[in-house]
């Protein structure tokens, strides 16, 4: 797993556990939005080798989306509209513009991604366990999957040019950290 940084602050934790049906309808957003973000890395040249394997990560993230939806439907709560994450806005708009360099930047972006969100789930499935065990199992049950797709992403990036990857790798690693520093006061995963 990759090292990030800088540690999730300790602000987080306390703030989702005190708006678990907010958190439930954003982590719906983020699993719709990781489903589409897969389709859409089908459109660059470099990773049309790669596309079974785009595939299958966007219908495991659909599946997380109804996986999601369901447990709203079960718990009463409405889907409604997202929070924007600046977290992530913050990451996307680090991508450089140009077919191999747009291509690594996205992979890396969508494997951090990732990678916070397996980092995120681990935390929610022991925090969660006194408190909801429902809950707890299915966040469980996710961070498997999470964590393959991270290291698909960034797999795929290596292959298209692993001296580049390794070091936009260390520049996203730095921005990614500033960003974690910056204050998020909204009830959401990333």
């Amino acid at each position: 797993m990759l090292m990030f940084r800088e540690k999730i602050p300790a602000s987080w934790l306390q703030k989702v556990l005190a708006n678990l049906p907010l958190v439930l309808v954003d982590h719906a957003h983020l699993e719709r939005k990781a489903a589409t973000t897969a389709l859409t890395l089908e459109r660059y040249r470099e990773l049309f080798p790669r596309v079974g394997e785009l595939n299958a990560i966007a219908i495991e993230e659909l599946q997380h989306f109804q996986l999601v939806l369901d447990l709203l439907k079960q718990r009463g709560i409405p889907f409604s509209q997202s929070n924007p994450s600046r977290w992530i806005s913050g990451l996307m708009r680090a991508m450089r513009s140009g077919c191999r360099q747009q291509v690594i930047d996205h992979l890396i972006c969508c494997a951090f991604i990732e990678g916070r969100s397996c980092e995120k789930f681990q935390i929610l499935a022991r925090e969660l366990k006194t408190i909801d065990p429902g809950l707890a199992d299915f966040y469980a049950g996710l961070v498997e999957s999470e964590g393959n797709h991270y290291a698909t992403y960034i797999l795929m990036a290596r292959a298209i040019d692993d001296a580049e990857t390794d070091r936009r790798l260390d520049e996203f690693l730095d921005l990614e950290a500033g960003l974690m520093r910056e204050p998020n006061p909204a009830p959401i995963l990333h």
